[in-house]
């Protein structure tokens, strides 16, 4: 069932919206004339995305630079390494890795985003 999320006015081209929506929260991102919803949170530490940057269907994580496909929710690469203290690192250690985002469809309808967040 799709719900009224923020009108379509208050959303920016490249730009983004948290929202809460049936006790979920959301990202709302605008881009190249479409609309996505991912979840708020990011799988790694919990930073709230729409702090973020949005790049094109890029979503970048402000607290540890993960990167997201706001279409699909794909993690597209982890958060980046701390500089090592040893002189060196392991890129692939289990604290940098980071799950993919949960997606809801939106559409637009009548100057409203509505999304289905069953």
């Amino acid at each position: 069932m799709f719900i009224k999320a923020a009108e379509e006015k208050d959303l920016a081209p490249g730009g983004m919206k948290a929202v809460t929506l049936n006790g979920r929260e959301i990202v709302l991102c605008r881009c190249g004339g479409s609309y996505y919803a991912v979840e708020r949170a990011c799988g790694h530490a919990k930073a709230r995305l729409e702090r973020g940057a949005l790049t094109g269907w890029i979503l970048t994580c402000p607290l540890h630079y993960a990167q997201f496909d706001i279409r699909s929710g794909e993690a597209l690469c982890g958060p980046a390494p701390k500089a090592p203290e040893s002189g060196h690192s392991d890129p692939a250690a289990p604290s940098l890795r980071t799950a993919g985002l949960k997606t809801w469809p939106v559409k637009a309808e009548a100057g409203w985003l509505l999304v289905d967040v069953q």
